[in-house]
This record gives C-alpha cells, structure tokens and sequence, in this order.
C-alpha cells in the first residue's frame, strides 16, 4: 500500500506513519487539512488546531494497535468524543495524533431485567437514549449538547447535565469500562456486576479523567426507569436568595424534581431578542428565573402543580409563573435555557466558566462577582446561569465592543485568577463540569492542593510513563 505523505505543520514519524497506513484498514487515517482543523479542536476556539494527522478506528483492537504504535515512537495521542467541551480537553494545537471514537458507535441490546446495557464510546448521548427509552428505560445523564456529545466524552469528563439534582453525574450512571491504556493493554473493568469488592475500583479512576490516563472505548451504562408525567414550569423571582428559597419549597413539594435551572433575567432577554421571541412572562419585573423540570407522583394530574404553584405565589417566593401545557410548550420552555449557550456565541465573543458552589454561598458569592466587575472591570457584561440546583454555576463574561479578541483574550486570563479566588474564598470548586483541559490548567491550585496534585501527577506516571495521552491538559 503506498504510504501518503502529510500536509500538515506537523508531521507524524515516518517510520511510525508507514506503519499505521500498513497495519489498518484504508480510509481510517487522514492528513487533509480540513480534516486536521475540525477535529482538531473543541468548543472553546482558543488554541488554534494544529494536530498530524487525525485517526478512526472502528475496534478496540484496532485502538490499542495505535496507541501501542504511538508509545514506542513517543507520539502524543489527543483522545476525541463529541469535542463540546469547553475547557480546551480534545485540542490538539502542537502535532498530536486524534484518536477520533466516532465510527465505534454500536448499541448492544439492553437487558431489561437487569437495565443495563453495553454501548461503545462513539455512541451519541441522544442515540442512547432513544435506545433506551424504545423498552421504557432510561440512562438520566442529559446535557444541552445531547445531539453531538458522545458518550466516552461524557464518561471521561464525568459530566453532570440538567438532572444531576436527581440522578447524580455520569459515573454513578456507568458500571463497567473498556479501556486501552497507553501501552496499548486492553481493559475490561467491571464488566456489568453491580456490586464488586475485590480491591481498588480501577473503573472509577479513569471516569472524570480527561483521556489523560487510557482511551474509553466502550461502558456499560445502568439504566434506570423513565419518569412518567414530568412537566415543566417557568418561574420568575426577585433574586438569587428567592431563588434558593424556591429550591426549599421544591424539595417539599407535591412532585420529584428533576431539574431545577437558574438564569439571569439578561440571558432570557438576550434568547428572546437574539430568536424573535415574545417573553414567556412579560419580563417587566423579577431578576431572574428558574425553570424546573419535574415528575408527579403516580396518578397525580396537573391540577397539583397548578395548586403548589398558586401556594408559592401567594407566598411570595415568586412573582410570575407559567406551567407548561403541552409538550411543545415544556420544549419552548426548555429552548430558553438551552438556547443561552448558542445566543451568547452568536451575538458576542463569551469567554465561559462553570464553576461549583456550596448552595448556601451562591447569594455570597454572586454578589462577590458583581462586586469584582463593578470594581476591576466596569461596562463588561456578564451573564449567569445554571444547574443552581446542585450549585453549578455558569458564568459568561462578553468581549466589550470595543477590544479586539487577542486583548480580550489576555485579559481574561486575569478575570479567571480574580474569579477562582473568589470561588475558592466561598468553598466552591473552579470546574463543575467541564473538566481542567488546557484552559484550566494554570488555576488548579486554586481547588487542590499542592498534595493531591502531586498524587494525580503520580497516578499519570504510573499509567503513562512517557506522558502521550492527551498531554498538556490538566497540569503540564
């Protein structure tokens, strides 16, 4: 087979290139350059993409046959899912290999008797829960990038999503791994066994990972029961301790929550504008709003939450609301939050941050920032939102109109030391969801300290000894 020679800024070695193109199928390496530059990079459009060559195996044999390759020739290796992060995690800026998980995308059957089932690490968070909802069941990690994240992505991130207040994040969700670590060594960890005491759960360690330590390529997911009659509702409120307030009446109300979601009041003005919407409440009074997603007990109607909602707006704790009467109107609803992302990229240059605060500290800390702004960084804008429910908050300061994007960007990296301080004055952590990746790396010691770091540092030694997976993210 003749050997095709690269394109790109880097190269890989010839040695090593002549054998990939030998030893696997046709078509599962390119060097195009447009192929370089898509899946080289992620969500964050920071670091410009710039990785050799770009690879998509369709087996685990065929994945632990590159990484082997690449660990007898040193060749860094970026593990690459879904590539929705926002930490900088699936970059490859400096001639890495991407090790793309795309084509490994089967779903095994589901047993219904034990709500398993066995998926490979390409397979579409959405595709899974077709899959699963098809017999009535459900894997309950859901995130606003459901239709493109992947769920290798969403285990080696350890993602949270909407109904973490319910269902926790992904690795209660994940019961066994099939891992191929750096050396090229295929693992089965923990196969579908709900219960296994035999020593250190080796599973857990590569969950929340970042592709730092081996390559997910397939899980077996627990699934659970799909809720039944779950409805949602709009909520505006004068505040953030209104906002917590709210969350105490919801924990006691007539229903189970499964989401319960903060924005500021900017961010719903800004969707509204940006998509030509009318305002769901009128929007003329109250600081923010909450949408809460929830299920009613077994034979519960709507007239409950119609009684619960009368019952917090006589109380005060809200000042306008609006139940959702139809699913279309739960999915405009949730378009809303969903759609703050999106609209913020579309209308601005955001320079995003989710962070993790003590539910109790939210008002603190929230009063902190706007503070710190008003003080240090007066006319930018900044726009909140998130799982407030669990306490992941998700903060976007916008480029001012004025400054050009490298400035913006140099200046940021001061907003971030400012902002993680405050986040570790108030106990919280400086990623909720996302991971360190490249973007974070520099403010770790603002949530571990020196001794964890060094046990991390450890563990990625032992695993990968010459420092080719996905290097350069979480810590140098």
């Amino acid at each position: 087979m003749p050997v095709q020679m690269t394109t790109s800024l880097y190269a890989l070695p010839p040695a090593l290139e002549a054998q990939l193109l030998t030893q696997l199928p046709a078509g599962t390496l390119s060097f195009d350059p447009a192929d370089l530059v898509l899946w080289g990079r992620d969500w964050t459009r920071v670091h410009p993409p710039a990785p050799a060559a770009v690879a998509w195996p369709r087996s685990a044999e065929e994945v632990s046959l590159l990484l082997r390759l690449c660990h007898e020739h040193r060749v860094p290796v970026v593990p690459s899912g879904g590539r929705t992060g926002l930490a900088g995690g699936a970059v490859a800026a400096r001639g890495e290999l991407v090790l793309s998980l795309s084509r490994m995308n089967q779903l095994g059957p589901i047993d219904t008797v034990a709500e398993t089932v066995r998926v490979e690490a390409g397979a579409v968070t959405q595709a899974v829960h077709e899959h699963a909802a098809r017999v009535g069941l459900s894997w309950p990690i859901d995130l606003a990038s459901r239709g493109s994240c992947q769920i290798g992505g969403n285990i080696a991130t350890n993602a949270g999503g909407v109904r973490v207040l319910r269902y926790g994040p992904t690795r209660h969700w994940v019961l066994g791994l099939e891992v191929v670590t750096a050396q090229g060594t295929l693992l089965q960890l923990g196969g579908a066994l709900h219960k296994d005491n035999t020593g250190l759960d080796l599973r857990q360690l590569f969950i929340g990972s970042e592709g730092t330590l081996g390559v997910i390529t397939a899980a077996t997911l627990k699934l659970c029961k799909a809720p039944e009659s779950m409805d949602v509702l709009l909520l505006q409120v004068a505040d953030l301790p209104a906002v917590l307030r709210l969350l105490g009446a919801a924990r006691q109300g007539p229903f189970s929550l499964l989401a319960f979601e903060y924005m500021a009041r900017a961010c719903i003005e800004r969707v509204c504008q940006h998509r030509g919407l009318r305002h769901p409440l009128g929007g003329d009074r109250g600081g923010c709003y909450v949408l809460l997603e929830v299920e009613r007990p077994a034979g519960g109607t709507q007239q409950v939450l119609a009684g619960w909602l009368e019952q917090v707006l006589s109380q005060g704790l809200v000042q306008d609301g609006v139940l959702a009467t139809s699913q279309r109107q739960a999915q405009e609803l949730w378009a809303l939050r969903e759609g703050i992302s999106e609209t913020l990229g579309t209308t601005g240059l955001p320079h995003k941050n989710d962070v993790a605060l003590p539910l109790s500290a939210l008002p603190a800390f929230v009063d902190a920032l706007e503070a710190l702004f008003a003080q240090r960084y007066p006319g930018w804008e900044v726009f909140t939102f998130g799982h407030v429910g669990d306490g992941n908050l998700h903060i976007n300061v916008m480029k001012p109109p004025d400054m050009d994007p490298a400035t913006f960007y140099q200046h940021t990296q001061q907003v971030d030391h400012d902002l993680f301080r405050l986040v570790a004055r108030h106990g919280g952590s400086i990623s909720a969801e996302h991971g360190i990746g490249l973007l974070k790396k520099a403010y770790l010691s603002y949530a571990r300290s020196p001794a964890e770091i060094a046990l991390m540092r450890a563990v990625k030694q032992a695993l990968d000894p010459h420092g080719i997976l996905n290097p350069g993210k979480i810590f140098d």
